[in-house]
């Protein structure tokens, strides 16, 4: 019989060696004694040295960095290659895909028309788009307005999958007809819910009140008067450089056409987007020229939703996120206004201190980014504000664990929780609380303010340092019925799930239970497969495999309201969404944001 230490020396190797590798990166460059306001040399060497690092262990092919202090561009660089094939390297004007930052653009031409009297804030959408139409089951609801859009409180569903990702996008006109039959998720202002489809029919808003395609108004509006001569919006990106090539796991890959294109369908450099940034530092104008009035742009960074409940701490401006909470946490320099981005392979982070006026903006070509991307424009900004002003980020205060909470109060955690990472659970211990997330399992461990800190245990023996996400704190909340998990980092906070009970399942949903397929998905791209119906613990459950996000599997709560008709339960993107029986020809198909599903036989 094999002695179990040498089992355990067998299966750590692999991790032992992985330290080693990164252990051998190169060192990170010496601190000078003093930094020295105005001079960024030092800032250069170490974001570099971090970039390499972090591109090395997430195998990130190219990334490209800009940083802006007020007018002037401090620093522009690339990293890795556009194109590993043609050996290209990145550089400030290669072009990347920014995904959802693509949205702060089509807001900005929203607020322009507006002041131009040609959109209205607060109107109902039905006033820019005469033939939007959603169904709803919420009584004497507000009406959606460009406000709730632009904040993501009009409770629009989150996307309209089918056609989204496709070969031969239809135009964004076509969205009114194709959603005439999906159900609102939620009453306007009640809550924060991200929707690409929501600013996609803001983009049709601006192209029926400028009277002009677009991709054109944008590119006539706003990215001309910028000055960003390299950047367009577009369905796809070009094949031949400046454009960079998209990879996943180090293997070239081929961003499919959008459909949502002023959701996501920018194509820009780092270099055209310091013009940007420029722009909001100088609250709206960019070398002499005019391109939002002051009061428009410091409403647009306004916290919008305050008075929001189910929003908690979380605050959102037109267009802009506000709060640090998430990775982009930098402290004591006012209005932190961001914005990421996701397509399939291409990932963006674009962060604006307007009060100490820095910026930054980090693109990459690469899948697995979008934490690389965040890390360095968050770790970009904290040294150039300790070297602008001379003041550093607070020391992280030491966490203190223990027994400060009682078995009866943890077991007031346990339960089903549906996050924006699927059904979450919850089991109470006597010292601490079990979770099981994405078919992961970790420790929510008692802290001194009575919050619950985060640990991870690699194999059950070892605790392993979770770096910003072992600081926040996870709490409980009551929320308008709603029994709410929050997470904290002292300042800030946001709801991460919400706690969901069975409920009695009709014969109809019971017999559904299975295996299904998508039966119209064309020449999409489709994101999910593997979708399966199944029940556990009393819960009904769709659970999905999305392959070009990661190896997980997904299992949403869904909450049956008849027997032809159930909605996804929680809070935020993709909740409260419905989906729907039907019967055609002798077949029952379910059908959600326009795809059809019929069971495996």
């Amino acid at each position: 019989m094999r002695h179990p230490f040498k089992n355990i020396a067998r299966l750590l190797l692999p991790v032992l060696l992985l330290l080693v590798v990164l252990a051998g990166c190169a060192t990170p460059p010496v601190r000078p004694q003093a930094l020295i306001p105005g001079e960024y040399g030092y800032l250069k060497e170490h974001i570099s040295w971090l970039i390499r690092k972090e591109m090395a262990k997430n195998d990130v092919q190219g990334l490209s960095i800009a940083l802006v202090d007020d007018q002037q561009v401090v620093w522009s660089e690339g990293f890795g290659f556009a194109d590993t094939a043609a050996q290209t390297p990145a550089s400030g004007d290669t072009v990347y895909r920014v995904g959802s930052v693509s949205k702060l653009f089509t807001c900005l031409a929203a607020m322009q028309l507006m002041e131009q009297g040609r959109l209205k804030l607060d109107a109902p959408l039905t006033t820019s788009i005469p033939d939007f139409s959603l169904r709803s089951r919420f009584s004497n609801a507000a009406p959606i307005t460009l406000r709730s859009i632009m904040t993501h409180h009009s409770g629009i569903p989150s996307d309209y999958a089918k056609g989204m990702w496709t070969k031969q996008p239809q135009p964004i006109s076509s969205l009114p007809a194709l959603i005439r039959d999906e159900y609102a998720a939620f009453p306007p202002n009640t809550v924060f819910s991200y929707s690409n489809l929501g600013m996609s029919l803001l983009g049709l808003a601006v192209q029926n009140a400028s009277g002009q395609g677009f991709s054109y108004h944008l590119q006539q509006a706003v990215l001309a008067p910028l000055g960003m001569n390299h950047s367009a919006f577009s369905p796809a990106i070009g094949n031949v450089a400046p454009a960079a090539k998209a990879y996943r796991n180090g293997e070239e890959k081929q961003e499919p056409p959008l459909r949502d294109m002023p959701a996501g369908g920018l194509n820009a450099s780092v270099n055209d987007m310091t013009r940007f940034i420029r722009m909001i530092l100088a609250e709206g104008e960019l070398d002499g020229q005019r391109i939002i009035k002051p009061e428009t742009l410091r409403e647009m960074l306004r916290p919008q939703n305050r008075d929001v409940a189910l929003d908690q701490g979380f605050r959102v401006g037109l267009g802009w996120m506000l709060d640090g909470l998430g990775g982009i946490n930098i402290k004591n320099v006012g209005t932190v206004a961001h914005h990421s981005g996701a397509t399939l392979y291409h990932r963006a982070q674009l962060v604006v201190l307007p009060q100490v006026k820095l910026g930054v903006v980090v693109l990459s070509n690469s899948g697995s980014a979008q934490q690389v991307v965040n890390t360095i424009a968050t770790e970009a900004l904290k040294l150039a504000v300790e070297i602008k002003t001379g003041q550093k980020q607070p020391e992280k205060k030491p966490i203190v664990t223990g027994e400060f909470l009682t078995a009866d109060e943890l077991k007031t955690y346990e339960g089903s929780y549906a996050t924006m990472a699927g059904l979450g659970r919850l089991t109470a211990g006597s010292e601490y609380l079990k979770a099981e997330l994405m078919d992961r399992s970790f420790r929510l461990v008692p802290r001194q303010d009575k919050k619950l800190q985060i640990q991870y245990w690699l194999l059950g023996l070892f605790p392993l340092n979770l770096g910003e996400l072992g600081q926040y704190g996870v709490s409980r909340a009551n929320v308008n019925g709603h029994e709410l998990l929050k997470a904290s980092d002292g300042e800030q906070e946001v709801v991460v799930g919400e706690k969901v009970a069975p409920v009695p399942l009709s014969a109809a949903w019971q017999q559904r239970v299975g295996s299904y397929r998508i039966v119209n998905a064309g020449d999409d791209t489709l994101l999910v497969n593997d979708i399966v119906l199944r029940m556990d613990n009393g819960l009904l459950l769709v659970e999905y495999a999305l392959p070009e996000f990661g190896s997980g599997r997904i299992s949403s709560v869904i909450r049956p309201i008849s027997d032809d008709e159930a909605v996804f339960a929680g809070l935020w993107r993709g909740m409260g969404e419905t989906l729907r029986v039907v019967h055609e020809h002798g077949v029952e198909q379910i059908i959600h944001s326009g795809y059809r599903l019929e069971r495996i036989k």
